[in-house]
């Protein structure tokens, strides 16, 4: 077990989500960069990690540079704890960051009462997961109660509020980083 200076990146992700954006098929891609079509399924699968000169032809076939497909590369390997921050009342309403840095989810941990009148609308998925307490949840005109344990998935777009309903609650929220294009599977014709 050696230290690892660099992390290599995960460029596999980045591919995809450009070429999906484009809306391109792997075949097209395939033709435009003279790549093979089952090639291009394991780079972006991370079973297989391109040459500079291959990187450079998706990149040429998705319009853009293999340096920008670089940038949007996550890394390989990622472990990062965030700890607690101690034992305090959970009468204080506050928030806290369950992940740091630049990643594909964000999630963040709501202690105690919500401003309740404040309408959310996020880009991407979300699930809200009580850990304690209770909450009332407003979406899409229809009123949720949710209890310890109890989890509401919300797709991207949907209207919502909430509002604890006990002054010990604790609420886990998981979405889809605001940096990521969600996009829907099209079905195969």
């Amino acid at each position: 077990m050696g230290d690892h200076k660099e992390q290599p990146l995960r460029v596999g992700a980045a591919v995809r989500r450009r070429r999906r954006a484009l809306e391109l098929t792997l075949a097209v891609v395939a033709e435009r960069s003279g790549l093979s079509v089952p090639f291009l399924s394991q780079i972006e699968n991370e079973r297989a990690r391109p040459s500079q000169t291959s990187l450079e032809k998706v990149a040429d076939a998705l319009r853009t540079t293999a340096v920008e497909l670089l940038a949007a590369a996550d890394p390989a390997c990622s472990v990062d704890v965030v700890r607690s921050e101690g034992v305090e009342s959970v009468y204080e309403p506050r928030v806290r960051s369950l992940v740091r840095g630049h990643h594909q989810m964000h999630a963040s941990e709501f202690t105690g009462d919500h401003d309740a009148g404040r309408e959310f609308q996020y880009r991407n998925d979300q699930l809200m997961y009580v850990a304690d307490g209770a909450v009332e949840i407003e979406a899409e005109g229809r009123a949720y109660r949710l209890g310890r344990g109890d989890t509401l998935y919300l797709t991207g777009g949907v209207r919502h509020r909430w509002r604890a309903t006990v002054a010990d609650t604790r609420v886990v929220v998981v979405a889809v980083a605001e940096h990521i294009e969600a996009v829907q599977d099209r079905p195969r014709q």
